[in-house]
C-alpha cells in the first residue's frame, strides 16, 4: 500500500484530512425569501414625514377680514439668536428650557379650558391630548444655522407640541 491509497486502514497512518464543504443552496433560497418579505412590507410601513403644503387663495380675497387664530403660537429666533414666543420674550437658542416650561404650561391651560382645534370640539371618541390645539409655528431668518433652529424644534417637541411648522421669512406673522 503506497502513501496515497486510502486502504481500509482505519486513520491510524493516513494524512488525508476531511474538507469542509457548505451547501450555499439552501442559503440562497432563504435569501430570496427575506427579500420577497422586504419587498413586500415596504410600501405598507407609514410615513414618518408628513408634510401639509396649504392650499393657494384666491386672488381677489379680501385678506383684510381675515383674523388671526388667537390659539397661534409662533417661536421666533431673531440674527442675534432671542426666542420670542409671539411677541414676549422667552430667552435664547443656547438656553430653551424656559421656552419649553413656557409651552408645558401654555398647554396645561388650554387643557383646563377646553381649547380644541377647529373642528375637534365634539370629538369625544379622541382623547383631550389629542383634541388640544398644540400646533407652533417656528420663524428663523435664512441666516440662522440648521443646528440652532433644530435647537429651537427638539424644545418646542419636547414640551409636547405637535405638528410643528416652518413659517418662511417672507410672511407676516
Amino acid at each position: 500500500m503506497g502513501m496515497g491509497s486510502s486502504g481500509g486502514s482505519g486513520g491510524s497512518g493516513s494524512s488525508a484530512k476531511a474538507v469542509p464543504y457548505i451547501n450555499v443552496t439552501p442559503l440562497i433560497d432563504v435569501l430570496l425569501v427575506v427579500i420577497i418579505i422586504f419587498m413586500v412590507i415596504t410600501p405598507l410601513k407609514p410615513s414618518r414625514f408628513q408634510a401639509d403644503i396649504p392650499t393657494q387663495r384666491d386672488p381677489q380675497e379680501d385678506l383684510s377680514k381675515l383674523k388671526p387664530n388667537p390659539l397661534t403660537l409662533v417661536v421666533s429666533i431673531s440674527p442675534d439668536l432671542q426666542l420670542k414666543l409671539n411677541q414676549d420674550s422667552i430667552g435664547s437658542v443656547n438656553d430653551t428650557g424656559i421656552l419649553s416650561q413656557r409651552l408645558v404650561q401654555l398647554f396645561q391651560q388650554r387643557k383646563e379650558q377646553h381649547a380644541y382645534k377647529p373642528g375637534m370640539e365634539t370629538r369625544s371618541d379622541l382623547p383631550d391630548s389629542e383634541r388640544l390645539e398644540k400646533t407652533v409655528f417656528v420663524k428663523a431668518p435664512r441666516s440662522a444655522k440648521y443646528g440652532d433652529v433644530v435647537k429651537v424644534i427638539d424644545a418646542i417637541k419636547g414640551a409636547g407640541a405637535s405638528p410643528v411648522g416652518l413659517q418662511v421669512d417672507d410672511l407676516p406673522q
